[in-house]
């Protein structure tokens, strides 16, 4: 129970697109905020978009314009449409819910194992 899973990831060329699922097993995910989370070889883990309760969302700016986080909270879903993906962009995406509106990975709670996401050049 309480499980997140990532779906979605692939390998994809410069300019074109991805879509990401996170699915919630066992549990209603409506009263947490979602965020996605990325992670590159050698570096520290991320933050990329959240989404509240009321549906209210926030990003990095490196994916500000290029990425979009929705909730389907009936599905216990949460998605991350990737579009005018980058090189850069490669990494492993973390899906995960926390009590607080924050962009910090410290305060969330739940986290998913993760999808590799590659961009070739």
């Amino acid at each position: 129970q309480g499980q997140l899973v990532e779906s979605g990831g692939g390998l994809v060329q410069a300019g074109g697109s991805l879509r990401l699922s996170c699915a919630a097993s066992g549990r209603t995910f409506s009263s947490y905020v979602m965020g996605w989370f990325r992670q590159a070889p050698g570096k520290e883990r991320e933050f990329v978009a959240r989404i509240s309760r009321p549906g209210n969302t926030y990003y990095s700016e490196s994916v500000k314009g290029r990425f979009t986080i929705s909730r389907d909270n009936a599905k216990n879903t949460v998605y991350l449409q990737m579009n005018s993906l980058k090189p850069e962009d490669t990494a492993v995406y973390y899906c995960a819910a926390g009590n607080l509106a924050t962009t910090n990975k410290g305060d969330y709670t739940y986290w998913g194992q993760g999808t590799q996401v590659t961009v070739s050049s």
